[in-house]
């Protein structure tokens, strides 16, 4: 995408209303949105030195060992009367003091060069509150947790200090210019009913990740979360991985694995809301309801069941801005998928409205401006990658805060997933609207980079289905097998699940995103232990043995994703101006467009192939296929002569300076043929 330069627009905030004209009367709430953020970056400037010093939280908060040995402890808990280290290890309490900004901190000297706590070591402030209530709680800052479920399901702070630490051996990999994400939660990464490990998806994901052409992963459920079912969005402690899954050294092996891979790995960051928990979480910290989160209902999400931060409290915003750069820092991560946006953006955090699209939507009262600005990793770290869950459709999200955007990279296509879920559950393959589903993958802002995809996580979890279930659910258990009949669900679901994907990513964004299994078809859903099914990981899981077994027809799909994603790191369309779409017939429910020198076709009627098809085309010249969705190894029908080449003729077709006379185009099939001259 052609970007303009940042000198074209004036200095106040409101350079979006030049891309934009249709926001003027909206700029004065554009100058205010950004008054509000230069103000907030002044004021660090002047108080913390800037953006640096203030995100370093993590090296003055939290539990710190000096270079000598010497433990220093500081915690923010204003509303403490008296606040205790306490040393599981030899039960000692040692008492902290508090300075005049609600700062609580202890020094306790090395003993003979080494730290006075052993590594490994349970540990917990104890506080008195106001009222006299003495209140046990788990650091704030603390860097690992673990969960002993013999004893208490609640979680204990960890003194984490091994005498090793973890040496990284590979650079980060380039920024990617296409960004195919593979969505992944390390937990069900095993055939196992069990949780798996960073080591094991380390082993043995990463390989299959590298092999089908992604270059990055977003992980999710890193963030530690006292409930496994959760998928990791009830965050208790924000700055401890997992433990679940492994030791913090383990999951730095798994990220320094996939940069000598050449792949980036993103972290799914829920900064939006936090678990309501007490012993173990942040809510009631210093026996206020008021120290992280807004006092009252405003700090409570009712469809959540969670806390919602004080965005605007000089502290909160250290916590959480430190929060980011702890993992870009200390875990090395490429960048963040930021959950929730929506939530953080609006007062009424999206729940009971319904985002039009009119412009009124997202500005004034309705809007949080102390939530409306994501600045700081991209002035620290030029190669972060940020991406935004909205719902909202907010205009600027996806440009720089100086022309008064939001400042992400790329925000979440969250209608796409829900137009195909709509069409395979309420129309018959005869009545899809073909214009609505080209104008829905299209329907984005000038400027502003999107993710597609045809699935994520959401459709995968129990309560909906995926793709491959709403196709073949019927038949899944009992036909997917070579030595099986091939039946009409199995083949409708085998060729619609290739040309939805292929569809999706090449005209609805700027990147794509696959949830880890969808891309084979996954024959189940994914449901998390709970006491609802008996605490099963029976669905916790995936089956990589059916994709491996040479006699299923999952391969085929997998092996389809794998030529898609190797064909996009060549052809680059991701990174290509949007799609030209030629084409868009109702009756024979035919699409056609051009991107990135690509011609691609697609037949989407259930019986009528199309011989002797005339297709517009704006090169002149040679053209040959390069990607063809009814190729035998994608499990198709081997209708297309692959080596045939095809010449367009010099007369306007479809809005389009040239043609290309007889091709066949067979039922469900896609084709993408590259001009001859691409130079492979």
């Amino acid at each position: 995408m052609v970007e303009t330069g940042l000198e074209e627009f004036p200095n106040d905030g409101t350079g979006l209303v030049v891309i934009d004209p249709w926001l003027k009367p909206f700029s004065s709430f554009l100058q205010q949105r950004y008054t509000a953020y230069k103000k907030w970056v002044d004021d660090i400037k002047s108080n913390e030195g800037g953006y640096d010093q203030f995100t370093k939280g993590y090296e003055k908060f939290g539990i710190n060992v000096q270079t000598n040995g010497d433990i220093i402890y500081r915690e923010w808990a204003p509303g403490a009367v008296t606040a205790s280290l306490i040393d599981n290890w030899d039960r000692t309490a040692h008492p902290m003091k508090k300075n005049s900004f609600g700062v609580w901190e202890i020094h306790i000297p090395a003993n003979f060069g080494r730290p006075a706590i052993p590594h490994n070591s349970k540990i917990k402030i104890s506080m008195t509150t106001q009222s006299g209530e003495h209140i046990d709680r788990l650091p704030a800052w603390i860097k690992r947790v673990t969960q002993d479920l013999s004893v208490s399901e609640a979680y204990d702070a960890v003194f984490w200090n091994p005498p090793q630490k973890y040496t990284w051996k590979n650079k980060a990999p380039p920024k990617p210019t296409s960004l195919r994400i593979y969505e992944a939660h390390v937990g069900i990464s095993s055939v196992e009913g069990r949780v798996a490990t960073y080591d094991e998806f380390t082993d043995n994901v990463l390989p299959r990740i590298k092999n089908l052409g992604y270059d990055a992963i977003q992980l999710m459920a890193v963030m530690e979360h006292a409930y496994y079912a959760s998928f990791g969005y009830q965050v208790t402690s924000f700055f401890a991985v997992s433990s679940r899954y492994g030791t913090p050294e383990q999951l730095m092996r798994l990220i320094d694995t996939a940069h000598g891979m050449g792949i980036s790995v993103l972290l799914d960051i829920v900064h939006s809301h936090a678990c309501k928990n007490v012993l173990d979480g942040l809510n009631m910290f210093d026996g206020t309801d008021h120290c992280y989160f807004h006092e009252g209902g405003k700090g409570r999400h009712d469809l959540w069941d969670s806390r919602l931060f004080n965005y605007g409290h000089w502290e909160v915003l250290r916590f959480l801005l430190s929060n980011l750069r702890f993992y870009m820092e200390e875990y090395k991560f490429d960048g963040f998928r930021f959950d929730g946006v929506t939530s953080i953006m609006y007062k009424h955090h999206g729940i009971g409205t319904g985002f039009s699209g009119g412009y009124h939507e997202y500005f004034g009262d309705p809007v949080d401006d102390e939530g409306v600005a994501n600045d700081m990793l991209h002035t620290l770290y030029p190669r972060v990658i940020t991406i935004a869950e909205d719902v909202s459709g907010m205009p600027g999200i996806c440009r720089p805060v100086a022309e008064g955007g939001v400042g992400f990279d790329y925000r979440l296509a969250m209608a796409i997933p829900d137009m195909w879920i709509k069409l395979l559950k309420e129309k018959s393959d005869d009545e899809w609207d073909i214009g609505n589903i080209c104008w829905t993958l299209t329907n984005r802002r000038h400027l502003e980079k999107t993710i597609a995809y045809a699935e994520s996580h959401d459709q995968a979890l129990v309560g909906d289905k995926t793709l491959a279930f709403w196709l073949m659910d019927k038949e899944m258990y009992t036909n997917m097998s070579d030595l099986s009949p091939r039946t009409s669900i199995i083949d409708r679901g085998l060729a619609l699940h290739k040309m939805i994907r292929l569809l999706t990513h090449a005209l609805g964004g700027e990147g794509y995103l696959n949830f880890e299994g969808n891309e084979f078809g996954h024959p189940e859903w994914l449901d998390f232990p709970r006491q609802g099914n008996n605490n099963s990981f029976h669905y916790a899981r995936r089956q990589w043995n059916v994709v491996d077994d040479h006699l299923l027809r999952y391969r085929y799909l997998n092996e389809f994703d794998k030529a898609m994603q190797h064909a996009e790191e060549k052809f680059g369309w991701l990174n290509s101006p949007q799609a030209y779409i030629s084409l868009k017939h109702e009756e024979q429910k035919v699409i056609a467009f051009e991107r990135a020198n690509l011609l691609w076709i697609f037949n989407f009627h259930p019986t009528n192939s199309h011989a002797d098809y005339k297709i517009g085309t704006e090169w002149a010249g040679n053209y040959h296929v390069i990607l063809n969705t009814d190729n035998p190894k994608f499990g198709g029908h081997d209708r297309i002569y692959e080596k045939q080449k095809y010449v367009s003729q010099p007369q306007e077709w479809n809005g389009r300076k040239n043609f290309i006379q007889k091709v066949y185009i067979p039922c469900r099939v896609a084709i993408v043929l590259a001009h001859d001259s691409f130079k492979e």
